[in-house]
């Protein structure tokens, strides 16, 4: 027997919803809720994203720095979720909350900074910020440790040994990985590529986009365009060569948290 359309329609939106809500582990916030000090500097209205928005349709050329300015992945925009939409979208265009200059690290020829309380990664050269990206840290109950470490081991296709994509056996992939902290008890953790869903979500790890380890693991997007965890990897190895396995480095990048 054929349903009604409007009855299709309301099973796909129930089954869209619970598809996001096993992945994410627990029900999605709404993301307008969450304040970071530098929305202050930035005129924005809380919009609900109906069936048919898309980033490009919302904010044109400016939907890169409207991500950015949110926290949040293309992965994570669907039907349902709240986002913040600038008043002015160009004030977003390049969006970063980290300062230009960074004189703890003028000695440093690379010198990682993450914000926990803006949810942002400056990597500076020089004491100047050389490039910036948003990130998720560590929920409540896995906090990111804070103080001041070196990046002393990197990955490109690490995956975790605690943790499976939800539903399956499968390691969750840590695509692009550098370690920065192991605990007393041997647990490591990394800055890497993952789901950036808007809000702290990780299990104490730094978090960077990566659309194309969601496309192969998750299906989409369908055209990968997001590699900040790729950039901030070549980055901070360089001149290192990669084979795409695990090494250890002395040495390395400082990563203040």
């Amino acid at each position: 027997m054929r349903q009604p359309a409007h009855l299709a329609w309301r099973l796909i939106a129930v089954l869209a919803v619970a598809f996001m809500r096993t992945a994410l582990a627990e029900p999605v916030p709404n993301t307008c809720e969450i304040h970071y000090p530098s929305d202050s500097g930035i005129a924005w209205t809380c919009v609900r994203i109906g069936r048919h928005h898309t980033m490009t349709a919302l904010f044109g050329s400016h939907w890169r720095g409207a991500l950015r300015f949110n926290r949040i992945d293309r992965r994570h925009i669907y039907a349902g979720v709240h986002i913040k939409v600038p008043v002015n979208p160009r004030l977003v265009h390049d969006f970063s909350p980290m300062p230009p200059r960074y004189k703890p690290a003028d000695n440093d020829a690379k010198y990682i900074v993450v914000n926990l309380t803006e949810q942002f990664l400056g990597a500076y050269s020089y004491g100047r910020l050389a490039m910036s990206f948003p990130i998720t840290s560590g929920d409540r109950l896995h906090p990111t440790p804070v103080g001041l470490f070196r990046v002393t081991a990197y990955d490109r296709l690490h995956s975790s040994s605690l943790y499976n994509i939800e539903g399956t056996n499968t390691p969750y992939p840590m695509h692009y990985a550098l370690r920065f902290f192991i605990s007393p008890q041997g647990d490591a953790d990394w800055i890497h590529g993952r789901d950036v869903p808007g809000y702290p979500a990780s299990h104490g790890c730094i978090g960077l986009y990566d659309e194309q380890m969601q496309k192969e693991y998750y299906g989409e997007p369908r055209h990968p365009i997001l590699e900040d965890a790729r950039t901030l990897y070549e980055w901070a190895i360089a001149p290192r060569p990669d084979d795409g396995r695990f090494h250890e480095i002395e040495h390395g990048p400082p990563v203040l948290i």
